[in-house]
């Protein structure tokens, strides 16, 4: 017997490239959903067979792309970034309103994080800088000193305090692990050979993963600052993320999904849309945003056609 994924349906509202996915083990009825139309969707889930959810509220303020959403650990917040010039957004979620701008970035915000208590947020952006911001939206730090030389493409906070740091990858091939007490650059991690897209940080802390162009996934152990080993996608790498309780790695890459196991660094699946076209040139939509329920029983996916796609792990027999 072997654990398999099965697609269960899709959630349709959104009239742009889904960016990104966040979940919440709070709500485990609820997702938020970030967009290139401009727009966060809170879903209801449903669980449908015809259809997975309902768009239950859409977050409106941001006025370009938004390209990252993350939900505070009590459920109750949801804080964005934008290519909307400079800002993040903290939403109360039980209003759908904005309760704080964050202003200081001089160009697009491209990623953004709450750290495991919820008292910080970091942010990356096109300006090459990382930003430290408390709940108020006062920016207590820039990390600009050894800094990446390129777009800072995403951010994340380590969940081990007995180990505070950030995690950083940009578009100069760079995974940069900073120390959260002094914003002091700990680590710097080399070996991709493109562009970053998404940095991921494994549930215990203890490692992380990485991967954009070059199609590889490398993994890095946070606790000694070394490079552990890499897996190979055969694609771009759009995004990444680790299974909240099971020993797997995630990558979107291109229009399809690979889930590796990290213990025999195997592929247990291979996740393809099924896209009825009727032109046979046509190119199949990119998977460009992933997240786990908090369970880790479903995996939702966003694709450049609009749709969030819904997997659930299954048991087979293969």
């Amino acid at each position: 017997m072997t654990e398999q994924m099965t697609v269960r349906g899709t959630l349709k509202g959104h009239n742009g490239w889904v960016t990104q996915i966040a979940t919440t083990p709070q709500f485990p009825d609820m997702i938020l959903s970030a967009s290139r139309d401009k727009s966060i969707i809170m879903w209801k889930l449903t669980r449908d067979e015809t259809n997975y959810g309902i768009p239950q509220r859409a977050l409106k303020g941001h006025s370009h792309f938004v390209s990252d959403v993350v939900i505070s650990s009590d459920g109750q917040f949801a804080l964005s970034g934008s290519w909307d010039g400079t800002t993040l957004r903290l939403w109360d979620l039980t209003t759908g309103t904005t309760t704080r701008r964050f202003v200081g970035h001089t160009k697009d915000v491209l990623s953004v994080a709450f750290s495991a208590d919820n008292r910080q947020i970091v942010s990356g952006s096109r300006d090459e800088t990382i930003k430290l911001w408390n709940t108020l939206g006062v920016c207590k730090y820039t990390i600009q000193d050894e800094s990446h030389s390129e777009w800072v493409s995403c951010v994340r906070f380590s969940p081990n305090s007995s180990n505070p740091i950030i995690v950083s990858c940009g578009w100069d091939k760079m995974v940069k692990v900073w120390n959260l007490a002094n914003c002091k650059l700990k680590t710097n991690h080399i070996g991709h050979t493109g562009y970053l897209n998404t940095v991921t940080v494994s549930p215990d802390g203890s490692l992380c993963a990485s991967g954009g162009k070059d199609g590889q996934a490398m993994l890095w152990d946070l606790n000694e600052g070394k490079h552990l080993y890499t897996l190979d996608s055969g694609d771009n790498i759009n995004a990444l993320c680790f299974s909240p309780n099971r020993y797997w790695l995630c990558a979107a890459t291109g229009p399809s999904i690979k889930i590796w196991d990290l213990e025999g660094k195997i592929i247990v699946d291979e996740l393809r849309q099924e896209v009825i076209s009727t032109n046979s040139k046509a190119e199949p939509p990119q998977c460009t945003s992933l997240a786990w329920s908090a369970d880790g029983q479903t995996l939702f996916a966003g694709y450049t056609d609009n749709l969030i796609r819904v997997w659930q792990v299954t048991i087979g027999t293969r």
